[in-house]
């Protein structure tokens, strides 16, 4: 596992070279240029100039990159050109709220997903199954910001207890303080204001689980092991959840693993459309604005998360079945 995990590592030193050079290169290359944005209409070319040569724009594109990827070795991303604060700082301060938006949407799902999926396999065509396939036909085909808007409309501003926009204090301080103080009210107005966005992002990623459930359990049930469980006298709950359900979630883990990755830079409209302090949002500003650091700095620890996020599920394979190995 040791030599595997070294690998990669490799890959992920090499991925992340690449995605910082597609990132550099799309900014750059994209139309507007961030000086103007940021002197606005009335300036001399003395300005301009000037402001070319504190932010490095009067340079060569390579120059740039490797001067900011020398940088990001080291750990800085370099200062936001609208806001003059380090980009390491802002995203900081926003990834919080963004792995705790993802991890509130992964639970959501999860909740939802393994046991409908088991359920539609152990009752296989049934009014039950049936009834799970559709509902999370439908959830797959809503697209997570219109059903952000619903529950907006139709949730939030007819129940008090759901606000409509921000974080609160979160989720994980809200906890913190309710353990050390007892004072319960942080936490609940954390879980109040996740609730919605949680839903929204979660409800898709509990359609494609319940699917790869059902279908992974509907496999596994078949197998040899299983039916000489079963004739051994075991009781059938038992067969299920001991000894079929372990080995049926190596494939809704993996996706599992894939979907919280791709919900950390993905949850970008969901983020707009309930305020939400994330990194997405930053990063979505910082396009509008050109502040290119942020969107280069984003990007780049986006990749990161996402790709350690993989890396461990590859090797939670072997906690779930010790039978893997990493040749």
């Amino acid at each position: 596992m040791f030599e595997y995990a070294l690998r990669r590592l490799f890959y992920l030193i090499l991925i992340l070279f690449g995605v910082s050079v597609l990132v550099f290169l799309m900014v750059h290359i994209a139309p507007g240029d961030p000086v103007l944005v940021l002197l606005g209409e009335d300036f001399t070319q003395e300005d301009y100039d000037r402001l070319m040569q504190l932010h490095g724009f009067d340079r060569s594109l390579p120059e740039q990159y490797f001067s900011w990827l020398g940088r990001a070795l080291r750990g800085d991303l370099g200062i936001s050109i609208r806001q003059g604060v380090p980009v390491s700082l802002l995203i900081w301060q926003r990834m919080g709220a963004t792995v705790e938006l993802a991890l509130a949407a992964v639970f959501v799902a999860v909740c939802t997903a393994i046991p409908l999926g088991v359920l539609a396999a152990v009752k296989r065509g049934t009014i039950i199954d049936m009834a799970s396939m559709v509902v999370s036909l439908l959830a797959v085909s809503m697209p997570p910001f219109w059903l952000a808007l619903v529950l907006l409309a139709y949730l939030a501003l007819h129940t008090p207890l759901l606000p409509l926009f921000g974080r609160g204090v979160g989720v994980v301080p809200g906890l913190l303080e309710t353990v050390t103080t007892g004072n319960f009210d942080p936490l609940w107005q954390g879980i109040r204001h996740v609730l919605l966005p949680a839903i929204s992002l979660g409800l898709a990623m509990a359609a494609v689980l319940t699917r790869l459930t059902r279908s992974s359990m509907l496999d596994i049930l078949n197998r040899d092991y299983v039916r000489t469980a079963r004739a051994k006298g075991l009781a059938y709950r038992k067969v299920v959840f001991k000894h079929a359900l372990r080995n049926a979630l190596m494939p809704v883990v993996t996706i599992i693993g894939v979907q919280f990755g791709a919900l950390l830079g993905g949850a970008v409209v969901t983020e707009t459309v309930f305020a939400w302090p994330g990194v997405g949002r930053l990063i979505v500003n910082a396009i509008s604005q050109r502040d290119f650091p942020i969107v280069q700095g984003g990007v780049l620890m986006l990749a990161l998360v996402f790709s350690l996020v993989n890396l461990i599920v590859d090797l939670s394979y072997g906690f779930l079945n010790p039978r893997i190995r990493y040749d």
